[in-house]
């Protein structure tokens, strides 16, 4: 029916995201929590039922991920990091046969830092040279992140060099990005800081939500949001 909720299927139930996107889906009428899968679970029965699968499991997980996907013609919303170059091509040989979000951060100010790093990379000369620092809690298996990642490839698109990287390590920090723009008797930094984890789930739930009936293809968080 045209006002049922989505189903989803939530692959990562029993991690620290997959918690509070189980959490703040209670209290969204459009979504429904489908089924649930976690490490040692089988992911293709529960696949079947479902319209879209939200992943925050591992990254080894993605292959058994995408063949169910395939198999069943589900949509998916990938937030899961640290894939190696053969799973990305596993995920984009996928996304030719369905819709799928692949994000390394789901926040809307993150992919508006993004979208900032990007223009300042363009409109800032030579003489600026970027550099990126990013912190998270003491749990975050992966370094750097995928966020600043993400950020390295978008000032390696415009810069055309390697962008160095600082990760840190400590706490209880949900998550710190700063691109640091340093150039002659000046500096310029763009930060984001997330205090609550809630901001990832929100825009995953987001993209379950923008994906369904999309055509099959690989999008991005800024193609959800419109930038």
């Amino acid at each position: 029916m045209k006002n049922s909720p989505v189903r989803v299927m939530l692959i990562g139930a029993a991690g620290r995201m997959g918690k509070t996107v189980r959490e703040l889906a209670q209290n969204d009428p459009k979504i429904q929590i489908a089924a649930q899968c976690d490490v040692g679970d089988s992911i293709e029965p529960a696949m079947e039922n479902c319209d879209v699968a939200i992943d925050f499991s591992q990254a080894d997980s993605i292959d058994e991920i995408c063949r169910a996907a395939s198999q069943y013609v589900k949509s998916l919303v990938i937030g899961t990091t640290g894939h190696s170059q053969q799973q990305r091509k596993t995920i984009q040989e996928t996304a030719q046969s369905v819709p799928i979000v692949l994000a390394s951060n789901f926040s809307v100010g993150v992919n508006m830092l993004f979208w900032l790093t990007k223009k300042a990379g363009e409109l800032l000369g030579a003489d600026f040279d970027p550099e990126i620092v990013e912190t998270h809690h003491t749990m975050k298996k992966d370094a750097p992140s995928g966020t600043a990642k993400t950020l390295a490839e978008v000032l390696k698109a415009v810069r055309n060099s390697e962008i160095r990287i600082q990760s840190i390590r400590e706490g209880d920090v949900v998550g710190e990005h700063t691109v640091i723009f340093s150039g002659p008797s000046e500096r310029l930094e763009l930060t984001h800081r997330a205090d609550d984890r809630g901001i990832f789930a929100l825009g995953a739930l987001r993209a379950a939500k923008w994906i369904m009936n999309k055509p099959s293809g690989l999008y991005s968080m800024q193609d959800v949001l419109g930038l």
